[in-house]
């Protein structure tokens, strides 16, 4: 497949990882003791200027307006969290929402128009491609962005008790120029990190007398049985024992490869930055797939298929023996599709394989907790204490409950000390979805500047069969994930240059070997030509980056 689509493919992936209960329905989400701080966080002692400084009466607010929000309003003030926010504090928000699929582009047009709202929120992260002209420092130096460090130092009492508390997440949201440049999204759990992995179909496994698989020769063992003894009861050879989906499967998740100690990118290895497909192990996995695809284990049409209608028909026409997916989109809402006309339908998270029985840990999909995504105040704003003011409301105790749960009798009720959702998100009497019925009342199905709450997520997977996949995927190692390191300029340009021809021709060269249009043993060969590419040089650079990251303060 031509995988040059394929860029912005991984960013709309990741940014659906950005939410972990959207993502669970179909996306920020993910993850440290979660309920446990942001829900309790009380006062903390500020300077007395503090005390002085008011909400304000009004501000402009520029942010995407998520899909399930959009499904079912024009503007966020039509949400009943922030409703109740606004008798709380006062303050009147004018919603600016850009265009749904352009959000990319007239942010850019925004930033250099000069024209800008009072709070900007969005991601600044890597992983959306900003230039380095786009980076946050480089927009506080611009006068566009404001530093934010001695604003919530000052009027942030309650995003400071949650710094304070958790010093990981101060060190992730500064920059290496010493900025705090948003109010930021953060994941209050580990548990809120991982919501993707490998699915199987438990009632194939079953009706064959297999295990779920643990490690790759499993993996083998069962997608043959599959190919071969005809679970889905046909009588045809019509199964796909895996449905292979590059872009997730691989770069962001890190299936498979993963059982190798690598990934397909960069990665950490105790603060060394390694490029996987360099690695000797790359050629194993490369092999496996090779073997895999010619045995005729793996959809043979995996690189054409880009629209997720096509792996829907598939899976719910009983074609599918294994693939990965969200615990949401795809394991609660297939089951949900499937069961009613077809009952013994079942599905099984698996864990991540490791290459034997016995092997090190395999790596496995993990959001970090914080990863650029928050709302920063434009260095127009007039009256940045009240706005930071405004801003710290919902990392507070009140303001927690309300943009994660809403409102209490109505959306949710506390049972013994547990914000409970009632039947008006559960089962809601409009027949709304649980995404949209959530969108009605509050936040926290996507990413905005709060701490996301795991009893979000604990009350999203409604079936047993997603609470069980979670906490399996969850055993993977997640320590060589690469954490949000930001190039210079200089590195910027360096890099980007590089890395646009490696990334062209690494993926070119991945389907040639999976295929069997290039031999495997011109492995060698294929890491010369990258190397030649600049790919150490690339290295470098991200390693200069991390090791500024981990001197961070």
């Amino acid at each position: 497949m031509n995988r040059k689509k394929k860029t912005l493919q991984l960013t709309a992936v990741s940014a659906a990882l950005l939410s972990i209960v959207a993502a669970g329905c179909s996306n920020n989400s993910n993850p440290s003791g979660a309920s446990s701080s942001p829900a309790q966080t009380g006062t903390a002692s500020v300077k007395p200027e503090a005390a002085e400084v008011k909400y304000p009466a009004s501000l402009t607010y520029w942010v995407q307006l998520n899909a399930n929000a959009a499904a079912i309003m024009k503007t966020y003030n039509e949400m009943a969290a922030y409703k109740e926010i606004e008798k709380k504090t006062g303050t009147k928000v004018e919603f600016q929402h850009p265009p749904a699929g352009q959000e990319k582009d007239q942010f850019n047009i925004m930033m250099a128009s000069g024209n800008l709202p009072d709070v900007i929120e969005y991601n600044f992260g890597t992983t959306v491609g900003l230039s380095a002209a786009q980076s946050p420092d480089a927009l506080i130096k611009g006068k566009q962005i404001l530093r934010l460090n001695e604003l919530i130092d000052r009027h942030a009492p309650n995003l400071s008790k949650v710094l304070k508390e958790h010093p990981e997440f101060r060190k992730m949201i500064t920059t290496d120029e010493g900025n705090i440049y948003v109010m930021p999204f953060l994941l209050g759990d580990e548990q809120l990190s991982v919501v993707y992995g490998p699915v199987f179909r438990k009632d194939w496994l079953d009706k064959l007398n297999l295990k779920v698989p643990t490690t790759i020769p499993e993996w083998e063992t069962v997608l043959t049985a599959f190919r071969d003894k005809d679970p889905n009861g046909n009588g045809k050879p019509d199964e796909i024992p895996f449905f292979m989906s590059l872009t997730a499967d691989f770069d962001v998740n890190h299936l498979l490869v993963g059982a190798w100690g690598i990934t397909t990118d960069f990665y950490n290895d105790k603060g060394k930055i390694k490029y996987g497909p360099i690695q000797p192990e790359f050629k194993e996995f490369l092999a496996t797939l090779a073997r895999w695809y010619k045995n005729g284990l793996i959809d043979k049409d995996y690189a054409t298929i880009t629209d997720s209608k096509l792996k829907d028909n598939k899976i719910i026409n009983n074609q599918v023996g294994a693939y990965s997916g969200f615990a949401g989109a795809g394991l609660g809402r297939y089951l949900t599709l499937v069961q009613p006309t077809n009952p013994s339908f079942s599905l099984v998270g698996a864990p991540y394989p490791t290459v034997k029985e016995g092997g090190p840990k395999p790596l496995g999909q993990y959001t970090m907790p914080f990863t650029g995504y928050g709302a920063a105040i434009s260095a127009k704003a007039k009256n940045p204490e009240q706005i930071i003011k405004w801003l710290d409301y919902k990392y507070g105790q009140e303001g927690h409950m309300l943009i994660n749960f809403g409102i209490e009798g109505e959306s949710y009720k506390m049972e013994n000390g547990y914000p409970k959702y009632t039947d008006l998100i559960m089962n809601n009497p409009d027949k709304l979805p649980i995404s949209q019925a959530m969108a009605k009342y509050f936040q926290s199905g996507w990413s905005g500047p709060y701490v996301q709450d795991k009893r979000v997520i604990e009350q999203y997977y409604t079936i047993p069969a997603q609470r069980e996949a979670q906490k399996t995927w969850a055993q993977a190692d997640h320590a060589k994930q690469m954490p949000s390191i930001a190039l210079n300029a200089d590195e910027s340009a360096k890099s980007t240059s590089i890395m646009n021809d490696v990334k062209t021709y690494r993926d070119e060269m991945f389907n040639k070997f999976v295929m069997g249009a290039e031999p495997i043993e011109n492995f060698d060969k294929f890491v010369q030509t990258m190397k030649s590419m600049g790919i150490e040089e690339a290295i470098k650079v991200r390693q200069a980056a991390l090791d500024r990251y981990l001197n961070r303060k």
